[in-house]
């Protein structure tokens, strides 16, 4: 079975611990978005149940990945460090319930299931972190430029000339 693959419920009814790293070339969507596959993200999962007693996992992802600038089209290296929450539910019907019930924006609802995957729980998570459309502070060899100084005019200034 794969090392990845666990019994999510179980997982969280234990409330095990897994961490470990993973290359970014076996995230086939996170590598699809990225200038190059290089690099590892190192991820750890808890499970747990939160105050409702309904099952849960604390996401923790981050890494060092390269995104291509959109503004000068050259590669740079993105650090990010993302930590999610995920409550489980057994079925789409009872995930729609228990995320109107949490009514929190911040823990996310999802299926589980005595297969989960949570290599998808990762890429997923790194997936979210990578801006839309990355661009450098400065582009390199880009010089910022100067800040014009425009003179304001008074409007009474211009009231002034009309009246002559």
């Amino acid at each position: 079975m794969n090392a990845f693959v666990i019994d999510a419920f179980e997982f969280c009814r234990l409330k095990e611990r897994r961490e470990g790293e993973v290359a970014v070339s076996d995230l086939p969507r996170l590598a699809n978005e990225l200038a190059d596959k290089s690099g590892t993200l190192r991820w750890t999962l808890q499970g747990g149940s939160n105050m409702r007693g309904h099952p849960q996992m604390s996401v923790s992802v981050s890494g060092t990945v390269r995104l291509m600038c959109q503004r000068c089209l050259t590669p740079f290296d993105f650090d990010f460090a993302s930590d999610s929450t995920l409550v489980l539910a057994p079925d789409e019907d009872s995930a729609d319930e228990i995320d109107a019930l949490l009514e929190d924006e911040s823990v996310e609802v999802i299926v589980g299931s005595r297969n989960f995957d949570i290599s998808q729980v990762i890429e997923d998570d790194a997936l979210l972190t990578v801006p839309l459309s990355p661009k450098h502070e400065v582009c390199p060899g880009h010089v910022a430029p100067d800040v014009v100084k425009d003179e304001k005019v008074s409007p009474f200034a211009v009231l002034k000339n009309l009246k002559q």
